[in-house]
C-alpha cells in the first residue's frame, strides 16, 4: 500500500501540557488526509523540564492520553507522539516513549532504550530505560519506532528490520549541533535494512538548547524524498509524503543484507 505520511515539525511549549495538546490538535486538523501523523520526541511535555517530567507523564487513565485518542479517532489517522509515560510496572518511574495511537482506540508504547547523559543531555537522571524494541502490526503495515539517540545504535534498527518492520519511525529532540550526524546516519539505516526511515525532529529553543528540525523521509536506497510542506507558523510546519510500502519486499531480496545476517549472525 501507499502510506500517506505527515511529519509534524513543531516547537512545543516547555512544561505546558495543555498548550502542547492544543498544538497537536491544531496540527492534526491542519493536516491533509493522512494515514499516519508523527510528532517529535517528548512533544507533550517539552524536553528540558527536569524533575517535572514525572508530573507530566501520561498513563492509560490520564485525560491527556484520551485527548490523543480523540484526535486520532476524529482524523481517522494513526498518531505517533513523544511523551513521558508512567512506568507500567514500577510506580514512581517515568519513561520516554513513542506513543502510537489508532483511530479505533488501540495503542502501543515504545520506551526509549538508550538514554543519553552527556553534554547538555540528562535523560537518565529522571527517566528509566526500556529493554526491547518491538514491531507493531497495524492496518497500515508493520511499524517500528525509535527515539533520537537510538539511531546511533545500528542494532536497534537492525532488530526492527529483522522483526519485519516495513517502516521505521524515528522521533527526536535533537539540537543543531547533532544535525549533520543525523543526516549521515538516517539514510545509512535505510540502506542497510532495506526499509524506509521517517524522522520527525522538533524545533524551538529551551533553556538555551536550539533544536534542529531537519525532519525527512529516506527511501530504501537512502535517498531523501521531497515533501509537500504546509507552513503553520514561523517554526511549525507539516511535511507530507506518500510512502510506497510495497517497495520494501521488492528491495530486500535485491540487497539481501537481512538474509545474510540471519544466516551468519554476528
Amino acid at each position: 500500500m501507499t502510506l500517506r505520511l505527515v511529519l509534524a515539525e513543531l516547537a512545543p511549549a516547555r512544561g505546558e501540557l495543555p498548550k502542547n495538546l492544543a498544538l497537536l490538535d491544531r496540527a492534526v486538523k491542519a493536516s491533509p488526509p493522512a494515514d499516519l501523523i508523527v510528532l517529535p520526541e517528548l512533544f507533550l511535555s517539552g524536553y528540558r523540564v527536569g524533575e517535572r517530567i514525572h508530573r507530566l507523564a501520561l498513563s492509560p487513565e490520564s485525560p491527556a492520553f484520551r485527548r490523543v485518542q480523540e484526535a486520532s479517532r476524529a482524523s481517522g489517522a494513526w498518531i505517533v507522539v513523544g511523551t513521558p509515560w508512567a512506568h507500567p510496572d514500577r510506580k514512581g518511574e517515568t519513561q520516554n516513549v513513542a506513543l502510537l495511537v489508532g483511530p479505533s482506540g488501540e495503542w502501543k508504547v515504545q520506551p526509549k532504550r538508550y538514554l543519553p547523559t552527556f553534554g547538555p543531555f540528562e535523560e537518565a537522571v529522571n527517566l528509566s530505560p526500556g529493554d526491547k524494541s518491538e514491531v507493531f502490526a497495524t492496518p497500515l503495515g508493520k511499524v517500528g519506532m525509535e527515539i533520537c539517540y537510538e539511531v546511533f545504535f545500528p542494532e536497534v534498527s537492525r532488530q526492527l528490520a529483522m522483526s519485519g518492520a516495513e517502516l521505521v519511525v524515528v522521533i527526536s529532540a535533537s539540537p543543531v549541533s547533532s544535525r549533520r550526524l543525523f543526516e549521515k546516519l538516517l539514510p545509512a539505516r535505510a540502506v542497510e535494512n532495506g526499509c524506509p526511515v521517517a524522522y520527525c525532529n522538533r524545533t524551538g529553543v529551551e533553556d538555551g538548547m536550539v533544536f534542529a528540525g531537519g525532519s525527512g523521509l529516506w527511501d530504501t536506497r537512502g535517498d531523501p524524498d521531497p515533501p509537500k510542506a504546509i507552513e503553520l507558523g514561523e517554526e511549525d510546519r507539516l511535511l507530507c509524503y506518500e510512502v510506497p510500502l510495497e517497495s520494501v519486499p521488492l528491495w530486500r531480496p535485491m540487497r539481501p543484507v537481512l538474509r545474510d545476517v540471519a544466516a551468519r549472525p554476528p
